[in-house]
């Protein structure tokens, strides 16, 4: 496997950088402090190409590499994770996989919209009752001529509140996951309501919502797949979303490497910088082999997918790993800088609130372990 980025690659980490240092970093304090990111943020993310990294040029995007798409969810992660948080679930869960189990009229009503963010999307499987068991999910879609209506509940919705565009799993069949099938509701559909939750201790700038569907009604053309493909559909797209994950979670802990570094290197303590200090530089060491060995998993992992090769196994690692590593590297940064981490002057704190639900969210890390144990041994754990 060939490390080196290419040309492009390097082209667009710069760019990415560049407008994120301006325009999200100066603000992410604020932004966290008022629970909610300046929404006039998604245009400008997507005039630089965030929401269009690998959608194909005919549908409205940039095209490009799966590593190029990790490098964009690290800057992200880096500058701050309620915005990768915004751009991972409309293009990375919801665009992907309407291009991977789409119709041509589904592709062509959704994508170019999504690619550009004119419109954000967002993941509707999460449920009061169902969180990792997402396979028994309650919410409901019944025929009724040639339209299903639907009737449920989710929660811990990413983009909630926000979306113009819900993929909504729902329980076509019987119980199991084989009864689960998978709609594409506009977030305009009478009987669908959202209510933003507030008081997250992290990600507290994105838009987290609980969904309500009441008598919901969506034309058949409005299924993505065929029926009871529901749940192999968000397996599918979650197993990439790990892959994302992971990156945005090895921008945090870049973030973390450099926002000890600077501190270091410019407070003093006894009559010297404490950069100086063994045991700065130790938590330093720590923090920065961190940081490769989680990136390492995570291009792996984006190499396998864009070589069509089995991927699922490696992103449950990236994930897994890449997250406790961020939750490890924000302690330990928040140690480095004293009392100071300690306060939103500066940036370890979020860093340490944001990193934590990484280890929850799109499978949380007992569940990755069940799925690499599974994988090493060829036995299914009980739970």
């Amino acid at each position: 496997m060939d490390l080196a980025l290419n040309d492009d690659q390097k082209n667009f980490q710069a760019l990415a950088r560049e407008f994120l240092d301006k325009e999200v970093i100066p603000h992410r304090a604020a932004w966290d402090r008022a629970e909610s990111v300046d929404v006039g943020i998604v245009p400008k993310l997507g005039e630089i190409g965030f929401f269009g990294l690998t959608i194909p040029e005919e549908y409205g995007g940039l095209g490009g590499d799966y590593i190029t798409y990790c490098i964009g969810m690290e800057e992200l992660g880096r500058a701050d994770s309620s915005v990768r948080g915004i751009v991972s679930v409309s293009m990375g869960l919801v665009g992907k996989v309407i291009l991977s189990h789409g119709t041509e009229e589904q592709k062509q009503s959704w994508l170019p919209r999504i690619a550009t963010g004119e419109i954000l999307a967002c993941f509707g499987l999460t449920e009061p009752d169902t969180g990792s068991d997402a396979g028994n999910l309650a919410t409901r879609a019944v025929r009724d001529g040639s339209d299903y209506v639907l009737n449920g509940q989710k929660i811990f919705i990413t983009n909630g509140t926000w979306a113009d565009l819900c993929l909504v799993f729902a329980r076509t069949g019987g119980p199991g996951p084989k009864g689960v099938s998978a709609f594409l509701v506009p977030t305009s559909t009478p009987g669908f309501e959202q209510r933003e939750i507030k008081g997250k201790l992290g990600l507290r700038g994105q838009a987290t919502a609980e969904l309500f569907l009441t008598d919901v009604r969506v034309p058949e053309s409005a299924r993505l797949g065929a029926e009871g493909e529901g749940f192999k559909i968000a397996m599918h797209s979650l197993d990439k979303g790990r892959v994302s994950v992971g990156a945005g979670c090895v921008g945090i802990i870049q973030g973390c490497l450099e926002a000890v570094v600077q501190y270091s290197q410019e407070r003093k303590q006894f009559g010297r910088p404490l950069a100086s200090f063994q045991l700065i530089q130790d938590m330093i060491a720590d923090i920065s082999v961190e940081a490769d060995a989680a990136r390492l998993l995570v291009w792996r992992a984006a190499g396998l997918i864009e070589r069509g090769e089995p991927f699922g196994v490696a992103a449950s690692k990236a994930k897994y790993y890449a997250s406790e590593a961020a939750v490890r590297a924000a302690n330990a940064a928040i140690q480095a800088f004293g009392g100071y981490g300690y306060v939103d002057e500066y940036p370890v704190q979020k860093y340490m609130r944001d990193a934590r639900v990484m280890t929850l969210y799109e499978g949380t890390s007992q569940i990755q372990k069940l799925l690499i144990g599974r994988a090493e041994t060829g036995i299914s754990a009980f739970i």
